[in-house]
């Protein structure tokens, strides 16, 4: 299958600028590796609306929420596209909020394929409006897929305008929820709030701590998992690279979590999802370079990760 590379430069609906520069530390990365990744894939720069951050916020629960929704919207539209032309997308992205843009696409290219979602993250990204507490909307795109209000655990009095916004962004691609609960898997879950831990437990949504992984062991996991979305026809993973070890690799990322994964555990965690055969889409979000303590280490780090899937994708 041939590889498309999608270059989403946005970080507007992160707390924290910089992760927009993510890709350039990638492609920095690969050349400083003297590895031609970059030029030996068709890729497509994906505009975006990174100017907004200059706009005064208005709205602390959903901040940039309409041009957030803008962005889902044109990374939907970049994904759904090339899946239809028979690519298997990349997706580079700044920060996480693009990622509900690539779910929608999936599904607006497979609307009648049951579709899986592998999230590999220090983070659960369930939250709503109704309960974010920074309003950053990466920490929501999970939560808008599924269309998870969690109403239960509202803490916030949200607006009109905010409401109607939030309604188009569950809806973008396809209208109706994007996936299921039990057809999502975490991995390296270990920071979140009261209200993701309640939607996560109260809707049985499976996830692995790192710990957890490497007391029972990888392999074991990871067949727990896959047997898990047996029942999927396809699978979309996305790595949020602040599921790595900020101590052990670099705080070169928004929302760093200690005690996380090492390259090589991602590096076999990927390995095993993609060796199923229903893996379409991958996507690498959250590398922040100007919050790198070791120079260009997390960009480094993720592009051997992502270097080693290479002949597995493609063969």
């Amino acid at each position: 299958m041939l590889i498309k590379l999608l270059k989403n430069r946005s970080d507007i609906g992160a707390g924290t600028r910089g992760s927009d520069m993510g890709i350039d530390a990638l492609e920095i990365a690969a050349i400083n590796q003297e590895d031609d990744f970059f030029h030996r894939h068709l890729f497509e720069d994906i505009p975006t609306h990174n100017e907004t951050i200059y706009q005064k916020n208005t709205n602390s629960f959903a901040k940039r929420i309409d041009h957030v929704l803008q962005q889902c919207e044109r990374v939907c539209a970049y994904v759904s596209k090339n899946l239809e032309n028979q690519y298997f997308p990349i997706v580079l992205s700044g920060d996480h909020s693009s990622a509900l843009g690539v779910i929608s696409g999936i599904k607006k290219a497979h609307p009648d394929k049951k579709l899986g979602v592998i999230w590999i993250d220090a983070h659960a990204d369930l939250h709503s409006p109704y309960t974010s507490p920074s309003g950053n909307i990466h920490g929501m795109p999970l939560a808008a897929a599924m269309h998870l209000d969690n109403l239960d655990c509202s803490v916030n009095q949200v607006s009109t305008e905010t409401v109607d916004s939030w309604h188009e962004l569950k809806n973008i691609g396809i209208q109706g929820p994007k996936l299921l609960p039990n057809h999502l898997v975490y991995f390296g879950l270990r920071d979140f709030e009261f209200a993701e831990e309640s939607l996560i437990n109260h809707l049985g949504i499976m996830h692995f701590k790192v710990e957890e992984m490497r007391n029972l062991g990888f392999v074991n996991c990871l067949h727990k998992a896959i047997r898990q979305l047996e029942s999927t026809d396809i699978i979309f993973v996305s790595f949020d690279v602040d599921s790595l070890d900020c101590d052990q690799i670099s705080y070169g990322t928004g929302t760093p979590v200690k005690s996380g994964f090492s390259s090589a555990e991602v590096s076999t965690l990927l390995e095993m999802v993609i060796s199923t055969g229903k893996v379409i889409c991958l996507e690498v979000a959250e590398i922040n370079p100007l919050l790198d303590n070791m120079g260009n280490k997390m960009a480094e780090t993720a592009f051997g990760i992502l270097a080693k899937l290479e002949k597995r994708i493609t063969q």
